[in-house]
């Protein structure tokens, strides 16, 4: 299978592997880096296409005539996802990533000083780019329930203060891989029209489900909330194309379609060439039996990943599904943190994502990407297991 081949990263400006040992200090001589969120497998076929056609052609202006583009993103987001898109082509904006989506949303429906609510633990770059923007950061913690998360809307209930003006949405979820069901998403509406929010739902993770597991878009789960509803998609993480930075945030109330266009035309923000032809490629027949043979084979590596941490006394993963991110609690082994990353990082030599990163409920959790070929899971797993041999 394709997704086995061992590609060559180093010395190519990849952040994930050049970069691990200023982050995790573990050298990329001899480390594995299972941290940032990209991974280490080659897009489908004619997306390398449409980016060499592009290449070929040798002139790079501003792209123009996006209607391939938009018209890619509605039928992805129908047949994939049994979510029609309104045919307004000013509803979709093309953004330099959801990150950046993130923020244009918070700087167009909130102020500083406002409250802007996390389901806890989250993607570790809402809390920077909340706290950057003068914003306060709402840490609502996620509660655990059969081995997966869960919200708590009753115990939320006494945490609001008034000033919360957002909801930002991870689903599904990072670091936890649940993907959240109607009647959870629905919930999670109620709750937004109790409290007047607006709900910003960044879907990025949408396509990478396992088996056993189907996402549900909050704007089909919850068509009563579109008032108050801003949705977020890309292709960047389904066909790691991360390092083109384009996402989409579909608006489709036109009052809340206004002030984002408002905020997008102030910045004087533009799209990325590359990734307007790259999307087209992406969202396409191929692209779509591509996902399917990703998501089983990053359900695979999920399989051989929680044997080997099940079996190290102490360890525990949370039940994937959805995501190409391992969530694991090292509570068990009455370590301190530092201990704990001793063994990980200066002994197995393995780079993850500290789970304090994430918020509240993160304190003793490490994230580990498996979007990997299976012989580095199966090596990280050896490792692991002899950097943990003692408690076994």
């Amino acid at each position: 299978m394709f997704f086995d081949e061992l590609i060559e990263r180093r010395g190519t400006h990849s952040a994930k592997w050049d970069k691990m040992e200023e982050f995790a200090g573990v050298s990329p001589d001899d480390g594995i880096p299972m941290w940032v969120a990209d991974m280490d497998f080659r897009p489908p076929q004619g997306v390398i296409d449409a980016v060499k056609s592009y290449a070929e052609h040798g002139v790079f202006g501003y792209f123009g005539n996006d209607s391939d583009y938009l018209d890619a993103i509605r039928w992805w987001a129908r047949e994939r996802h049994g979510w029609t898109i309104t045919d307004e082509d000013e509803a979709i904006f093309s953004t330099h990533g959801l990150v950046n989506g993130a923020a244009l949303a918070m700087h167009s429906w909130t102020q500083p000083g406002d409250g802007i609510i996390l389901f806890t633990p989250v993607y570790h770059a809402f809390h920077r780019v909340i706290t950057a923007g003068g914003r306060e950061v709402v840490q609502f913690g996620l509660v655990e329930k059969a081995g997966r998360y869960v919200m708590d809307f009753d115990a939320y209930e006494g945490q609001m203060t008034g000033r919360e003006k957002m909801i930002l949405f991870c689903s599904p979820h990072n670091p936890g891989g649940r993907v959240w069901s109607v009647e959870e998403q629905r919930a999670l509406a109620a709750f937004a029209e109790k409290h007047d929010l607006i709900v910003v739902s960044d879907e990025i993770h949408c396509d990478i489900v396992l088996p056993g597991h189907k996402h549900v878009p909050f704007s089909v789960a919850a068509p009563e909330a579109a008032h108050r509803t801003v949705m977020m998609t890309a292709s960047t993480k389904t066909f790691n194309l991360a390092g083109m930075h384009t996402g989409n945030v579909i608006v489709e109330d036109p009052k809340l379609r206004a002030t984002f266009a408002a905020t997008v035309a102030g910045l004087g923000l533009s799209p990325n060439a590359f990734g307007k032809h790259m999307v087209p490629a992406a969202y396409s027949p191929e692209g779509a039996a591509w996902v399917d043979a990703l998501c089983a084979y990053v359900a695979g590596n999920c399989e051989v990943f929680d044997k080997g941490i099940a079996e190290i006394p102490g360890l525990r993963s949370m039940k994937l599904e959805g995501t190409y991110l391992a969530w694991v609690d090292f509570a068990g082994t009455g370590m301190e943190r530092d201990e704990v990353m001793q063994r990980i990082a200066g002994e197995a030599k393995i780079a993850v994502n500290q789970g304090p990163a994430f918020g509240h409920g993160g304190e003793s959790w490490n994230r580990f990407n498996l979007a990997t070929p299976r012989a580095r899971v199966e090596e990280a797993v050896e490792r692991l297991q002899k950097a943990f041999k003692d408690l076994q």
